[in-house]
Order: structure tokens, then sequence, then C-alpha cells
């Protein structure tokens, strides 16, 4: 399977059971504190009881975010811990970032978040 074709999969695979992810960067200070945010095609799901061991709690939620939504826009690569993301209308802190798992060939197809809150 080619890069292209892995992103295309994804693509049609969130179109169909997934929906839009929000996420969001804070930046300066003041209130309300300045933001950007940047909609992306994703799923959220919880996670399985046997995955619920070392960093993953219960209650974490599991969010695919497709790689090339945010390739482009107001929130520049790469995603920071401290980056939010909003689903649901529920803002969720980042616990973890795995870029690796969902490449082929070096092309990153969707970046796999822990989430929690």
């Amino acid at each position: 399977m080619t890069p292209a074709a892995v992103r295309q999969s994804y693509r049609r695979a969130l179109s169909a059971a997934g929906g839009t992810v929000t996420v969001r960067r804070y930046y300066g200070s003041g209130s309300p504190r300045p933001r950007h945010e940047k909609d992306c095609l994703g799923k959220e799901e919880f996670y399985q009881p046997s995955e619920i061991a070392g960093p993953i709690l219960q209650g974490d939620w599991k969010i695919i975010l497709l790689a090339e939504d945010l390739e482009t826009g107001p929130v520049a690569l790469p995603l920071l811990p401290t980056d939010k993301v909003v689903v649901l209308g529920k803002e969720l802190t980042i616990a973890g970032i795995d870029d690796k798992k969902r490449r082929i060939a070096g092309v990153l197809g969707a970046y796999e978040l822990q989430v929690r809150g």
C-alpha cells in the first residue's frame, strides 16, 4: 500500500465513523486567553479495559486524527502536549501523542492521541 493510499483509506474510514475534532492551541496571556483552532477529521473512543495499563488511566480517550488535516492551518505542527482537543464541546488535555504507529514509508496517515479530562 502506498502512502497516498493509506491517507485516502484513513480519510474514508474517519469520514464514515468519525466526525469533527478541534485542536486548540493557546498562546500569549490575558483573559480571555488568545488561541488558534483547527478542525480536523477524527474519531474518539474509550480505551478497552485490556489497554488500561502504564500511563493510560481509566476514563482516558483515544483520538485518531487525520494527519493531513493538521498540515496546514493556524495550529502548526508538531502537536504539543500543551495543546488541547475539543470533542463534543468538551476540552480535553493531551496526555500522549503517537505519531509513529500509523505511518507507512515514513508518511504519517493519522495521529493517535491519548487525552483526558
